[in-house]
């Protein structure tokens, strides 16, 4: 991907195991995806007409367009603003308040709105969901600018400012242009979370695409109007993802190679009381209001007779389902990275792009088209953990590609054909010689993949086999009845589990 010259034949047909077992990965990712069209189309052109045509679906599509521009907005300036000052300023504590800043991520939505919820009195509606979007989602942004402005050329602000530009125009016309892929990127992650989110928007009562198919399959039995709507949101989502594929490299300045120096860092001056203080109130509205909500409702709900035991149960459970959706996840991955980086060329890089379409599916819609599929198509997976695993591997796949992508890409290929050359056959140079040079980055893939997985609630409740709960479902199932006290313990849990890899993510961006 990305790289220039002509495309050669072998290029054009990549290797053909790799190849093969790429298309296979991309085939059961995408899986979902397919019934869930085949699907809508047997509804026929009327019914999904009767169904789209509605001001029902106009006020859900306008609300839920509003919150994703809200929030997308908002988290670009606090996430944007936050990397700069941590990357390129003079601010005291420069690594606390990178840690700070990240660590946000580990936070739910339906978590935070939860806990606001039971901290403050009618906390509910679209200001209260964009609020609490916005809080755990602007990481989604901080991370990748502030390793771009990190990783930036100094050389180009220096030539700016050579010619009489000052500080704020360099900034703007430099510095952010040079980080504008890793600020599209973000912001697009943060639209479709933000498109896809149903706890919170649920808990804080603002209806929205999601947690109006909720309602139509789960209560409504309504299914064939749960199928349309996931259609449609499917589309939001598609258009999404071509507005940032067009504007991702226009006017984007990138570094050049070779080694550099440690940016200029800007002396904030009288500015730093106000960054310092901006940061700490973000922190204290994203973890604080949490952490404090949770300690109080902790201590009520853990002395409940029995709860101690269930907290147990349902902490294995997510730790046992989370790890197997990861592990999933990862091995239909890694033939796609491999030929992405091995093999570059039209196809490969036509497979990379079509693995990104099942992350732009919410994990509502995945898990309704998996739930249609296991009952109609393949029984023996319904209601089993691998019918889960593959929906997390569905919904995740991106993120584990991008991972393997990088790692391979990083891993000299000359050593695997010095390999080869010795006689070695594929596998072996694969297990011997590749893999051991991309741990570091699967491990970085591992980590996040894992991190999506604990924290991913509809399609947790959708698939999950009867009877068992995981600290995503228990904390759905308290919350939805106002027992506050009970859900605590198992959100307190569920944010220190996904603490963990969101610390190691932290580290590599050199920030921590």
């Amino acid at each position: 991907m990305g790289r220039s010259g002509t495309v050669s034949a072998r290029s054009v047909v990549p290797r053909p195991a790799l190849f093969v077992a790429a298309t296979g990965a991309l085939a059961v990712a995408l899986l979902p995806l397919v019934y869930l069209l085949i699907r809508t189309g047997e509804a026929g052109l009327g019914r999904i007409a009767d169904e789209v045509l509605t001001r029902r679906v106009a006020e859900l599509a306008g609300r839920s367009i509003a919150l994703m521009v809200v929030v997308t907005v908002a988290c670009t300036v606090v996430g944007v603003a936050a990397a700069f000052l941590v990357t390129r300023t003079d601010l005291p504590m420069r690594g606390a308040f990178g840690v700070l800043a990240a660590l946000p991520l580990a936070v739910p939505t339906y978590v935070a709105g939860f806990a606001w919820i039971a901290t403050v009195d009618g906390f509910e509606g679209f200001w209260a969901a964009a609020l609490v979007l916005t809080l755990c989602s602007y990481p989604y942004v901080y991370l990748p600018v502030a390793a771009a402005l990190a990783a930036a050329d100094p050389a180009q602000e220096e030539v700016a400012r050579s010619l009489g530009r000052g500080p704020w125009r360099t900034l703007t016309t430099v510095t952010l242009q040079q980080a504008r892929p890793a600020i599209a990127g973000g912001a697009l992650l943060v639209a479709l979370y933000t498109l896809s989110d149903f706890g919170a928007v649920s808990i804080l009562r603002t209806d929205t695409f999601t947690r109006a198919i909720f309602t139509a399959f789960n209560l409504g039995f309504d299914r064939t109007g749960a199928l349309v709507l996931s259609t449609v949101l499917v589309l939001l989502t598609m258009v999404l993802l071509g507005l940032e594929l067009v504007s991702r490299t226009r006017g984007a300045r990138y570094a050049g190679g070779g080694p550099r120096r440690p940016a200029t860092r800007f002396h904030l001056g009288r500015l730093r009381i106000p960054a310092v203080s901006a940061l700490v109130a973000v922190g204290l509205f994203a973890l604080g209001v949490p952490a404090a909500s949770l300690v109080r409702w902790s201590i009520a709900g853990a002395s409940r007779p029995g709860t101690l035991a269930e907290i147990g149960a349902a902490a294995g459970n997510t730790l046992s389902v989370s790890l197997g959706g990861a592990l999933l996840t990862l091995l239909l991955a890694l033939p796609v990275g491999l030929l992405t980086a091995r093999a570059p060329g039209p196809i490969a890089t036509l497979v990379d792009r079509l693995s990104y379409l099942a992350h732009a599916l919410p994990g509502i819609v995945i898990g309704l088209s998996l739930v249609f599929f296991g009952i109609a198509v393949a029984y023996p997976l319904y209601q089993t953990v691998w019918l889960l695993a593959l929906g997390y591997a569905t919904l995740f796949l991106p993120l584990a590609v991008a991972a393997v992508t990088g790692a391979a890409v990083q891993a000299p290929p000359v050593l695997d054909e010095v390999a080869r050359s010795l006689g070695r056959s594929p596998f072996v140079v694969l297990t011997s010689v590749t893999l051991p040079l991309m741990v570091r980055g699967i491990g970085a893939g591992a980590a996040l993949v894992f991190l999506t997985c604990v924290k991913e609630l509809p399609a947790t409740l959708l698939l999950r086999p009867t009877g068992m709960d995981t600290l995503a479902t228990e904390l759905w199932t308290h919350t939805s009845t106002a027992s506050y006290a009970a859900a605590a313990p198992y959100a307190a849990l569920l944010v220190g589990v996904a603490a963990i890899p969101t610390w190691l993510l932290g580290r590599r961006t050199g920030l921590t």
